[in-house]
């Protein structure tokens, strides 16, 4: 485990003009910045010497904590012997090594693997070869991609166009032609205070059903869900509703994609969610906890009879006219060996399923907090929802997020008036604890 680390000092600039942040209330932010100076174990370190208990691993990242020594020095050894390769028409030997390490832990059957930098192009590649492997197959009339509502695929213009969160969308105007969207799987007054998945809402899945019989089936590639969605505010799957997609989807010739960005290694008590469910889609995207956030990569995990299909032809073409100048970057590949070492060593997996109940506890425990309409917990992870101020949707949980940085030293995600819950997978039931004693005062401090 990681030691606990102290604070580090950092220059301070003056003036936060230039830098335009990505997903943030820039003019709010710059009139009181939240700055992060160092981070170790479960804590972030603020510019001003406080310690922060990280109740959100980053962004979904670090599963195995932060300032991970065995990362740093496996980065610091690969950029000093081999920074930078070409990884068109060239290799390195960690990416291959990568490759079948993750092909090894992925649900069997999906044994290869196809790399990029972030959850967005993965979400953006996944969904070209679905279109590119049914043009394959003689059926290039099956280019229609089916999203959910509440759903988050990145911010690329695909991703973007199935994605279903309405902020996300709304200033780029029609992205994709041919898309649709399933409804979301969440009904309050049937599943509130929900442990794991909800025992209502299976039956979301048909509404895939309607889309076939409306647009025909031999004109849809792919459909694309989180089995969690996370960024909306932590919505599990109901029990039964991921195996019902899998099944029309089979049915039809429809390609289904998992997108495990988020709930890839560990967050779920599993290398990936689709092993917790039982159900094997075609592709999974990843990234995030790949490198435990320490360096930027995705990629995809595919069935190999995808990507066979492609192995036809001249064998000096090229078969997939895809890719990114940082695919499988050496620093990258050198980052996620060392993560998944320590997956491995440290049984984080397994540690997230033991302590799943006693998060679900604790979590739940928030029920009687003022303004509290919902608690949802899968895995170690939880949405809280805050009923919002009345004509200021998400003002409620934006100074959540505000209050637990400046006064509680707390670290924490919103997704407008939900607060997010996702502790690296080392967090220890005292630290549990802590951050739900914090959430509590947080919550009665922005009643």
């Amino acid at each position: 485990m990681p030691d606990k680390g102290t604070a580090p000092s950092a220059n301070i600039p003056n003036d936060l003009a230039a830098y335009w942040m990505p997903f943030t209330a820039n003019r709010a932010f710059k009139r009181a910045p939240r700055l992060l100076a160092g981070a170790k174990g479960m804590h972030y370190f603020t510019t001003d010497g406080r310690k922060l208990i990280d109740a959100a691993s980053g962004m979904w990242c670090t599963n195995a904590g932060h300032g991970r020594r065995e990362i740093a020095e496996a980065i610091a050894r690969q950029a000093e012997t081999l920074d930078y390769a070409p990884p068109f028409q060239f290799g390195i030997p960690q990416a291959f090594e990568l490759a079948n390490r993750l092909a090894d832990i992925a649900p069997k059957g999906l044994d290869r693997v196809f790399f990029c930098n972030s959850g967005s192009e993965a979400a953006d590649t996944a969904l070209k070869m679905a279109i590119a492997y049914h043009q394959t197959q003689g059926q290039g009339t099956r280019t229609r991609l089916i999203g959910r509502e509440r759903g988050y695929h990145g911010v690329g213009f695909g991703g973007t166009a199935v994605g279903g969160i309405v902020g996300n969308r709304r200033m780029f105007g029609t992205l994709l032609s041919g898309v649709d969207h399933l409804p979301h799987t969440y009904d309050r007054d049937r599943q509130a205070f929900s442990k794991g998945e909800p025992e209502y809402g299976a039956h979301f899945a048909d509404e895939l059903e309607r889309l076939v019989n409306l647009h025909g089936a031999s004109t849809i590639a792919a459909v694309i869900v989180e089995p969690m969605a996370g960024s909306t505010g932590v919505l599990p799957a109901p029990k039964g509703y991921l195996k019902r997609l899998r099944d029309i989807t089979e049915r039809h010739g429809i390609l289904l994609i998992f997108d495990e960005v988020i709930t890839g290694f560990g967050r779920l008590g599993h290398a990936f969610a689709a092993e917790r469910y039982g159900v094997t889609p075609d592709m999974i995207t990843f990234a995030k906890g790949v490198t435990n956030g320490a360096a930027p990569m995705g990629g995809v995990l595919l069935r190999s009879a995808i990507h066979d299909a492609f192995m036809t032809g001249p064998e000096h073409m090229v078969e997939l006219a895809h890719g990114y100048t940082y695919s499988a970057h050496p620093i990258a590949c050198a980052a996620a060996l060392a993560t998944l070492d320590i997956y491995r060593d440290e049984k984080l997996f397994e540690r997230a399923r033991t302590l799943e109940p006693v998060f679900a506890d604790a979590v739940m425990a928030l029920k009687g907090e003022p303004n509290v309409v919902d608690i949802r917990t899968v895995g170690l992870t939880a949405g809280i929802d805050l009923a919002p101020r009345p004509d200021l949707p998400g003002k409620r949980g934006f100074e959540a997020l505000a209050c637990a940085f400046h006064d509680h030293d707390l670290m924490l995600r919103v997704a407008g008036d939900t607060l997010a819950l996702t502790p690296p997978l080392i967090v220890s039931e005292a630290e549990i604890g802590e951050i739900v004693d914090k959430v509590g005062r947080v919550i009665r401090s922005v009643a």
